[in-house]
Formats: C-alpha cells, structure tokens, sequence
C-alpha cells in the first residue's frame, strides 16, 4: 500500500489549483538579495539594481499533460516550447534575449526525433532573435518533459507588473480569443475517430488558423512594440495561458480591483465560432474565450488618457474598464445581463 495513500489531514493537489499551490509552497520564503526586486508572483522574476532589469521566467511542457504526441509534431511542440516561455517576458513588456532548455526523455524517441524538436526550437529563437545559451539532458522512464528558462530586460520604467491596474482603467487584448483551445477540440474529436478507427484519415484542412493557434502559438512582441511606438506603458499587463477570465482574476486579485468587461467587444475568429457549432453540446464561442486557455495574447490595461493612441491600434480591443476595489469581476451581455466571471481554465 502506499504510504502516501491514506495520510491523515492529506490535500489532495486538484482541490487547489495551480496558483493556490504555488502560492502555499512558495509562502514563508525571505527575500536574502536587494538584486531580488520581484519574486514569485507574476509573470516573470526581476533581478537587478541597474535601470535596466533583467527578466527571469521558466515554463515546463510534460507529455500527457500538456501535450499529446498522436497529434503534436516535434518542431510544433520545440517551437511552442520556447513561445509560452517567450510569452512571459513579454508580459512584462520586456524584450526576450535567452534561453535555456532542459529536457528530460526516454528511450522511445531517437536521435532524429530530437534532432526534430530542436529545429523547432532554432526556428522560433531565429524568428524573435533569441539566444540559446544552454541547459539540461536526462533520461525519463517514459515519455517527454521540456523546461524552458527564458531570460530577458526591460527598462525599470517599463516594467509592467499584475498589481498596477487602478480605477477607470481601460481593459485591452491583443487577437482574439478561443482558438487554440477550439483547436485542440478538434485534435481530441479526430484523435477518438482514429482510435475507433485506424483506416480512417482525418481532414483537417479547413481548420488551419485554430489547429496552428494552439500547436505554433506566437508571443505578441509585435504588440508590446506598437504600444512602445505609440508611448504607451501598461499599467498592468498578462498573458492569456489560462482563459479570459482567470487572467482577468489575477489582474483584479493582484491590483485589488474589479472590473467590467463586455461580451460584444471579446475577440473571437469566425473558426473559433465554427468549431463552437459543430461541437455536440453546443458550446458557445465566448466560453471558450474565458475559459479555453492557450492563445497566449496579452490582456493588458491602459490610462484613460492613452485611448486615442490604442482605439484604433492594429491587432488591439477595448473590452471594458476597471472598477473599484471591493467590486467583483464580471461580464456584461448584450442583454445587459451581469456575468460574474469564475476561474475555469487549466489547473496544470
């Protein structure tokens, strides 16, 4: 029997979440460094006591968790590897310069399956300029584990943290929302096709856009520099891994506010929408959005005074504002119907 099994006053990991887990193992720890300026927290660790400080992030991929090999082809998953780590650094509105990757993986994958991987990895950091700077080979017993550690810098006046959102602020995101996730519902629904049947071929064609949202997502640099461009620094600012509505929630928990955001204005791509209506249990397109996780896009608030430098900015919507401390964080439907919105995306 395991002894681990039957422990008086044991909690079990999946009555928390990620974050309440994090927060209670990482609770209780000293700051010994004045080069520590942020720890745990946020999207990134920043370190250093020059204007210039350095961002430190690291991001963990483990086969069957976050990924499937029937359906992720190896550079796909190197690529994406490198991306979500990427994606932090840019969430902090800084620019990525390195990285590390440590891989743990068994026997069943060749030489050239890596060699694969890897490419994947090289093509991502030749796109966004990125160094590879070392890392970490060991055996596994079975399956795929990659960590990437990504390093980057940021201007001390442009960092932007989770806790700076403040009343009337203007809620933005980058894209659109929902399309990796409807991606993976398609790579499930063909995945129980196959498996009930081995001759058949699935036709994927016209799922081009979600199927890449979630295999190849893109960090949003692009919008980081546009905002630079325009003079705009967020007053808070995340990425979207974990659904609308949860990073919503770590804004208005860390900046100790509320907010209103309107489901009108949500991105959503008409593929997000499609694939939503072609599901058995008729899903609706804006759940996905809050819930789905994966798309990776920044969701970032603005200064009223910088709305006419972002209100018609390439690739950026205005879905709400900020309310006050105390207030919950909800959606408003066309019908003028108040949604309080619930933390739901992944818990891994």
């Amino acid at each position: 029997m395991d002894s681990l099994e039957y422990q008086e006053g044991r909690t079990e990991l999946d009555t928390l979440g990620i974050f309440a887990l994090v927060d209670r193992l990482s609770d209780g720890f000293e700051r010994h460094h004045d080069t520590t300026v942020k720890g745990v927290g946020d999207d990134c660790a920043v370190l250093g006591t020059s204007p210039v400080k350095t961002l430190v992030t690291v991001n963990t991929l483990a086969e069957g968790v976050h990924f499937d090999m029937m359906y992720t082809p190896l550079k796909h998953l190197g690529y994406k590897a490198v991306a979500v780590s990427v994606s932090n650094i840019v969430a902090m509105n800084g620019r990525p310069k390195q990285i590390e990757v440590s891989i743990a993986v068994s026997n069943r994958y060749s030489l050239e399956a890596l060699e694969e991987l890897y490419a994947g990895i090289r093509l991502c950091c030749d796109r966004y300029d990125i160094d590879l700077v070392g890392g970490d080979t060991v055996s596994s017993r079975s399956g795929m584990v990659i960590t990437v550690t990504a390093i980057g810098e940021v201007d001390e006046d442009k960092i932007t943290y989770r806790t700076g959102a403040k009343l009337h602020d203007l809620v933005c995101v980058s894209g659109d929302l929902g399309s990796a996730y409807s991606g993976l519902l398609i790579l499930e629904r063909e995945k129980v096709t196959y498996q009930a049947n081995p001759d058949f071929q699935p036709d994927l064609d016209s799922y081009d856009y979600v199927l890449e949202r979630f295999l190849k997502p893109e960090p949003r640099i692009d919008i980081v520099q546009k905002l630079s461009d325009a003079g705009v620094v967020p007053t808070s600012m995340i990425d979207v891994s974990d659904g609308l509505a949860s990073d919503l929630l770590h804004i208005c928990q860390s900046s100790h506010c509320g907010c209103e955001v309107y489901e009108e204005h949500i991105p959503i791509d008409y593929q997000t929408t499609r694939v939503c209506s072609e599901m058995s249990n008729n899903m609706l397109p804006v759940s996905n959005a809050l819930n789905g996780g994966g798309d990776y896009e920044l969701l970032f608030t603005i200064d009223q005074k910088d709305y006419e430098k972002v209100k018609d900015m390439e690739g950026v919507h205005i879905i709400g504002h900020i309310t006050e401390e105390g207030m919950p964080a909800v959606m408003v439907t066309p019908q003028n119907t108040t949604i309080t919105l619930v933390a739901q995306g992944y818990r891994n």
